[in-house]
């Protein structure tokens, strides 16, 4: 399986930063940015896109694929997708793994899934078919959840995990949304991290959440918070050197004050990896055999 070599430290690329990152250039390796701000042929937007596209990489990331629905899939959406790639040449695409409407009403939500081998087979051959229509592997992001199914036979990182396997696709591992999705559903989110398919991470997400005391909300409206840097520690020694940004939704601040935080992030993995490097040297001169599990 091929993956890309780590992009670096990026973030969202959002309108009002557009014009300080062309004039600044600011110390971010790669902008993420959300498709479906561009699918209108021209228009500001796109050409602001594709001047911040001549200065950096871009990654696409959606909200409107739906992979989890009963709906057929919206080939239209899709021919918008490969026609925007076409024209940005992004490092990937994203989207998450989730379900986004019912009776063709979009809820502007990302909702959970029932993890079932019944959803399994439907969403892994899904998949399939929009690697298929867009000539490349996507990444699939696991979402934030408030709400479980009755019906589940999986935990969500199983079904993370084998979902991956079945389509031979890629995992954009929020670290925040695990984290908010431990807390409201109490399951360990270290346990969470030592089933996902290592090798199969090419991108991590960071973000901020509201703590409403006995749950979370995913919010992308402020910095990320202590517990997630840990857990973000731990998905680096786990993963080695990923692809990593920094969301901001809302409560946007200057792009100075995101690039500091994008620092932390940098000094953080590289003290991550590098004490994951000396473990696998102490291994390979006959130290104690090491866990390739995670802790806190």
């Amino acid at each position: 399986m091929l993956i890309r070599p780590s992009l670096g430290f990026g973030l969202g690329l959002r309108v009002e930063h557009y014009e300080s990152v062309l004039a600044e250039r600011p110390p971010v390796d790669w902008f993420e940015v959300l498709t479906e701000n561009y699918l209108v042929p021209g228009g500001k937007p796109l050409d602001y896109l594709m001047r911040v596209r001549e200065r950096y990489p871009v990654a696409m990331h959606g909200v409107s694929l739906s992979i989890g629905s009963s709906a057929p899939l919206d080939r239209e959406y899709l021919r918008q997708v490969a026609a925007l790639a076409a024209r940005v040449q992004p490092e990937w695409i994203s989207d998450h793994l989730c379900w986004t409407g019912v009776a063709g009403r979009n809820t502007h939500d990302l909702l959970p899934l029932p993890y079932t081998e019944e959803a399994l087979e439907h969403v892994a051959a899904r998949v399939r078919q929009v690697q298929d229509m867009l000539g490349r592997r996507i990444l699939l992001e696991n979402v934030s959840s408030y709400v479980t199914f009755r019906d589940s036979a999986l935990t969500e990182w199983q079904f993370l995990a084998q979902l991956a396997e079945r389509a031979d696709c890629l995992i954009l591992l929020d670290v925040n949304n695990i984290y908010v999705s431990a807390v409201n559903h109490e399951f360990d989110p270290y346990d969470y991290l030592n089933a996902v398919p290592a090798e199969r991470v090419q991108q991590i997400h960071l973000a901020g959440h509201e703590d409403h005391g006995s749950y979370l909300v995913d919010t992308h409206d402020t910095a990320v918070c202590d517990p997630v840097w840990e857990l973000y520690a731990a998905a680096l020694r786990r993963c080695g050197a990923v692809s990593t940004m920094i969301e901001r939704d809302d409560h946007i601040p200057p792009l100075s004050e995101l690039c500091a935080e994008l620092g932390r992030a940098r000094a953080l993995a590289r003290d991550a990896l590098g004490a994951a490097a000396a473990e696998r040297t102490a291994a390979a001169l006959g130290a104690a055999p090491q866990s390739t599990a995670v802790a806190p």
